[in-house]
C-alpha cells in the first residue's frame, strides 16, 4: 500500500503541471499525506472492542462520533484489538446509498474508502462473503480494516460488522484470502465443519509478515492466532511481501498459498497441512508485463469449454496485479494459463493477457469454495490508483459520501478462441436474477435506433444486448454497433460501440464533466477481436449510475470504467448501421433492481445487518429514482 500511494503521488507530477489541475493535485497531494500518515500511526490511535469472546461482542454504539479516546482489550486469545472510538465493533457503519453517483447493483462501502477485495468465499449456505481492504475514518487510502458484507446472489449485499482490526495504532491489515477448514486441519475448530479461517499481511513501518485469524461464526467475527506472525518476510525487500490467497488442494490434502515479493516481481507458492506451518515450494518469476510491483496474485483451476478430444478438461489460472505500469497508466491485473502440479506453476506460454481493456478493474479475488467443474467467480475493484483518492464520490469529512465500487460478480472460463487461442471469458454472472423489467425488445431490428427515456427507473441501472448474426465477409465492412447514455439536462454522454469488419470496440466517458484529471483517461479500445467464421457479434453491458461494464461476445472480452457527470445519465441510444438485410439485429434493454434502496430507509440510509424498523413498502414509495447531484 505504501508503495501504491508513492507511486500514484508521483504519477501525478509526470507531466506540467497546469492551470486546470492546480486545484485537483493540491488535494491530492493533501488527501495522499493524510492517508500515508494514517498508514505509519502517525494518526489517533484506536480503541477496541468488547472484552467478550468473538462470537459474542457486545455491539458498540452505531452513532458514535469521538476518536479521541483510545484503549486496547486482549480479546479472547491474548491479542490485543486497536479500533477507533468512531467505529463500532459489533454493529455496521451505515451509509447514505440515495446519492446521485452511488451504483445501485454494484458493492460499495456505506462511508469511507475501500479498495482490494479479500478473503472471498461461499459457505454450506451458499451464502457469499465479501471482504475488502476498508478505511472506516477517512476518504482516501489507509488505517487498512477487513471490511465485511454477505450477499446470496452477488448482488444484493448486507454490510455487516467490520471484521478484522488492526493490532496497534502502527499497523494495518492488508489484503488476504479466508477459507472454510471443513476437516479441521487448523486444530481450531474441534466441534464445527464452518469454521472460517482468515490469512492477511500485517504491515508495519518495518516489515510485512502474514497473520492468520479464525472465526467460529461463519466469518462474521474473528480471533487473532496467538503464533502469529505465521510466515516472516522473504524475497530482498522485508517491507514488501503480502497479499496471501490460499486455496485447498485436494491430491496432495494440502493448502496452498500463492503470495507477492513485489519488488523482486515473484509469485511465491507455499504448501501447509494445517494453514500454520508454512513450506515455500516455488516462485513464479517475471512474466508478462511487470511495471512497479507485482500484487494481489490469485490461482485457480478453471474448466476448459468444449476441449478438443484428448485435451485437458481444465487448466490453472494465474491472476497478477501491477501497479503502477499499466498500458494506459496505473494499475491493471493480468492472467497467465497453465498447469499446476501441487507445487510449482508453468505457464503454457508467455503471452500477455489482460482482464480488461478499459482503466478500472484491479487486485481482482476468485471466491473460494466454488468447484472447479462450475464457472469461477471473481469481483474486482473498480478504480485505479492513478486518480481513486480523489474522486468526487466523496467530499473530505467522513461520512460525507463513499470512494470506490466492486465490479459485478464475473463468471468465469477458458475458451480457445481463433484469433488468440484459449483466453478467460468474462461475464456478468447470474444477471438474470436481478433485471426487473423489459423496457425494449426487438428482435428484427436490421438497420435501426432504439431510444429510451429511462430517467424514472428507480436504480438508474440497465443491463443490455445486442445481438447480430447473418454476417458475411462482404457485408460485414462498413457495419456497426453503437450505444450512448446520455444526460437530456446537461447533454453530458458515455458512449461506445463496434466496427464490424475490424472487430474493433470503443468506449468513450469524456463527454462527462464532473470529475478532470490527467489520468482520467477518456477513450478505450480493443481490436481484431470479429471473427468473419462466426458470422455473429455480440455486445452486452451494464451502466449503473456512475460506473460502465462491457461484455463483447460473451465476454471473450471486457471493459470496466467509472464516470462522474454533473447531472444524472436518463437517456439511452442503441444503433445499428451498416449490415446487409440478410443479417439480423435484435435488441433488449432491461432494468435492474434498486438492491441498496430496497434495503434504505426514507433518508437512503441503509443499516446493514441492523434494522431501523422502517416499513419496506414505505422507503420504496418515497424514495424516487435518485436524489440529484
Amino acid at each position: 500500500m505504501i508503495c501504491k500511494l508513492i507511486g500514484s503521488f508521483l504519477g501525478k507530477y509526470e507531466n506540467v503541471v497546469t492551470v486546470e489541475t492546480v486545484h485537483e493535485r493540491l488535494v491530492f497531494l493533501v488527501d495522499s499525506f493524510l492517508a500515508l500518515a494514517g498508514l505509519l500511526g502517525l494518526g489517533t490511535a484506536q480503541s477496541p472492542p468488547s472484552s467478550a469472546s468473538s462470537s459474542e461482542q457486545a455491539p458498540a454504539p452505531a452513532n458514535a462520533t469521538s476518536a479521541s479516546s483510545t484503549s486496547a482489550t486482549a480479546t479472547g486469545d491474548g491479542v490485543s484489538t486497536y479500533s477507533q472510538s468512531n467505529v463500532p465493533t459489533g454493529t455496521p457503519l451505515s451509509g447514505d446509498y440515495g446519492t446521485a453517483y452511488r451504483p445501485q447493483v454494484h458493492f460499495s462501502p456505506p462511508i469511507g474508502f475501500m479498495n482490494d477485495p479479500n478473503g472471498m468465499f461461499v459457505d454450506a449456505n451458499g451464502t457469499y462473503h465479501l471482504y475488502y481492504q476498508y478505511n472506516p475514518t477517512a476518504n482516501v487510502a489507509g488505517n487498512q480494516h477487513w471490511g465485511h458484507a454477505t450477499s446470496d446472489d452477488l448482488y444484493t449485499w448486507t454490510n455487516q460488522p467490520i471484521a478484522i482490526f488492526p493490532g496497534g495504532p502502527t499497523e494495518g491489515v492488508f489484503s488476504g484470502s479466508a477459507v472454510v477448514d471443513v476437516n479441521n486441519t487448523s486444530g481450531f475448530f474441534p466441534n464445527q465443519t464452518n469454521g472460517v479461517v482468515a490469512m492477511y499481511t500485517i504491515n508495519v513501518p518495518e516489515n510485512q509478515t502474514q497473520h492468520i485469524a479464525y472465526s467460529y461464526d461463519n466469518g462474521i467475527s474473528f480471533i487473532k492466532y496467538e503464533g502469529n506472525p505465521v510466515i516472516r518476510p522473504g524475497g530482498t525487500n522485508p517491507t514488501q511481501f503480502r497479499d496471501p490467497k490460499v486455496i485447498w488442494y485436494e491430491p496432495t490434502q494440502s493448502w496452498i498459498m500463492v503470495i507477492a515479493y513485489p519488488v523482486d516481481f515473484e509469485i511465491g507458492i507455499f504448501s501447509s497441512p494445517d494453514l500454520q506451518s508454512w513450506k515455500a515450494e516455488s516462485n513464479f518469476t517475471l512474466y508478462g508485463l511487470t511495471g512497479l510491483q507485482y500484487e494481489c496474485p490469485n490461482m485457480v483451476e478453471v474448466r476448459v469449454e468444449d476441449p478438443p478430444e484428448g485435451a485437458p478438461e481444465s487448466m490453472w489460472v494465474m491472476l497478477i496485479s501491477i501497479n503502477p505500469g499499466a498500458p494506459l497508466g496505473g494499475s491493471i491485473t493480468e492472467y497467465f494459463l497453465g498447469s499446476f502440479n501441487g507445487t510449482h506453476f508453468e505457464a503454457s506460454d508467455s503471452s500477455v493477457r489482460l482482464t480488461d481493456f478499459a482503466k478500472d478493474n484491479y487486485a481482482g479475488q476468485f471466491f473460494y469454495g466454488t468447484p472447479s467443474s462450475n464457472d469461477q467467480i471473481t469481483m474486482n475493484w473498480a478504480s485505479n490508483w492513478q486518480y481513486t483518492n480523489v474522486v468526487p464520490t466523496a467530499g473530505r469529512e467522513v461520512g460525507d459520501g463513499f470512494r470506490s465500487v466492486m465490479t459485478v460478480p464475473r463468471g468465469h472460463y477458458i475458451k480457445n478462441l481463433t484469433r488468440f487461442g484459449p483466453s478467460l471469458i468474462s461475464y456478468p454472472y447470474n444477471i438474470m436474477s436481478i433485471m426487473e423489467s423489459e423496457l425494449a425488445f426487438n428482435s428484427s431490428l436490421g438497420n435501426g435506433t432504439v431510444l429510451i427515456d429511462y430517467s424514472t427507473v428507480e436504480s438508474g441501472a440497465l443491463y443490455f444486448e445486442a445481438n447480430i448474426t447473418g454476417l458475411t465477409t462482404s457485408d460485414s465492412l462498413d457495419g456497426s454497433l453503437n450505444f450512448t447514455f446520455s444526460s437530456a439536462g446537461s447533454g453530458e454522454a458515455v458512449s461506445g460501440g463496434t466496427f464490424l469488419s475490424s472487430g474493433d470496440v470503443w468506449l468513450d466517458r469524456g463527454r462527462t464533466n464532473g470529475f478532470q484529471s490527467p489520468y482520467f483517461n477518456e477513450k478505450f479500445s480493443a481490436t481484431g477481436l470479429y471473427n468473419e467464421a462466426d458470422g455473429a457479434w455480440r455486445l452486452s453491458g451494464i451502466i449503473d449510475r456512475s460506473i460502465i461494464e462491457l461484455y463483447l461476445n460473451g465476454g471473450e472480452i471486457s471493459a470496466t470504467s467509472v464516470f462522474f457527470p454533473t447531472q444524472a445519465l436518463d437517456t439511452m441510444i442503441l444503433r445499428v448501421a451498416g449490415i446487409n438485410s440478410t443479417a439480423t439485429a435484435s435488441v433488449g434493454v432491461w432494468t435492474l433492481k434498486a438492491a441498496w434502496l430496497d434495503q434504505a430507509n426514507v433518508n437512503g440510509t441503509v443499516h446493514g445487518n441492523a434494522t431501523d424498523g422502517v416499513d419496506s413498502a414505505m422507503k420504496r414509495d418515497t424514495l424516487g429514482a435518485m436524489r440529484p447531484f
